[in-house]
């Protein structure tokens, strides 16, 4: 039987592109407008109360204790795209009470996007995560803990989550608890490989070259398969994972996402 090869990353890599393409090719970018063609809702959540422990004491609940700037009303001093925002965060600004600030990228995201939202984002509705009842929803009822592992400590059957909280904006970790499967990465997607024999093995891969595969198996064993030694490679596009969107309650949902958030890698 001949050897079948089965794979999305070069589906998944070309779609990305062309994406990329799509919006910079659009009528914002050729005016430099550099503004995101969507900002999502738990990114704006995540961004209002970084802002209202971050940034209030200077410029107020509303943005607009600083004279010359009113975010409410998107009036900015020296702020065009939203790659000025971050910078400007991320280096302050020489001479004023602007500090710099070492946000992650996830960090950064959820501000950006709540600035650029802040005058029609209801801040009565904001639902605040509690991180410490998140972990107990993790290591509990959520049954996270029995798959993932937290920086080395736990199982490995399913990508280590240790710096979740970096890699991941908060939208894109609230859309992987209602729907894993949709919004899976490829890389972090099972797979399925069948031996010349017959022989049946699932698991999460780890590296792929042309002449091998290594994964990680369903017993958390380390396996390393010669390509020529399997007569199928499948790259799955289901999900083990379970969605929460009918387990748990939005505050549920909240506290865990706010566990999530807070794994940064260990520092």
């Amino acid at each position: 039987m001949r050897l079948r090869w089965i794979s999305l990353c070069g589906i998944y890599q070309c779609t990305v592109i062309c994406a990329v393409l799509a919006v910079c090719g659009s009528a914002a970018c050729a005016q430099g407008q550099d503004r995101a063609p969507q900002y999502f809702p738990a990114d704006i959540q995540y961004g209002a109360q970084i802002f209202a422990s971050q940034c209030t004491s200077c410029h107020g609940e509303n943005g607009d204790v600083i004279p010359g700037v009113n975010f409410r009303a998107g009036q900015f001093k020296r702020v065009i795209s939203d790659n000025d925002l971050r910078l400007t965060i991320t280096n302050g600004v020489p001479g004023t009470a602007m500090q710099p600030f070492t946000f992650g990228a996830s960090e950064l995201t959820g501000i950006v996007s709540y600035l650029r939202n802040m005058g029609s984002f209801n801040a009565r509705g904001l639902m605040i995560g509690d991180p410490a009842r998140g972990r107990a929803l993790f290591e509990g009822a959520g049954n996270c803990a029995s798959c993932h592992a937290v920086n080395g400590k736990g199982p490995h059957v399913a990508p280590d989550l240790g710096d979740i909280g970096a890699l991941r904006t908060a939208e894109l970790i609230h859309r992987t608890l209602l729907d894993p499967g949709g919004s899976m990465l490829p890389g972090n997607r099972p797979v399925r490989a069948v031996t010349l024999d017959g022989k049946v093995i699932n698991g999460r891969r780890l590296n792929e070259d042309t002449y091998s595969v290594q994964l990680i198996d369903e017993q958390e064993r380390l396996r390393s398969l010669a390509k020529a030694d399997l007569r199928e490679f499948v790259v799955l596009k289901s999900t083990p994972m379970p969605s929460l969107k009918d387990k748990f309650s939005s505050q549920e949902l909240a506290d865990l996402e706010a566990y999530l958030l807070s794994l940064r890698g260990v520092k």
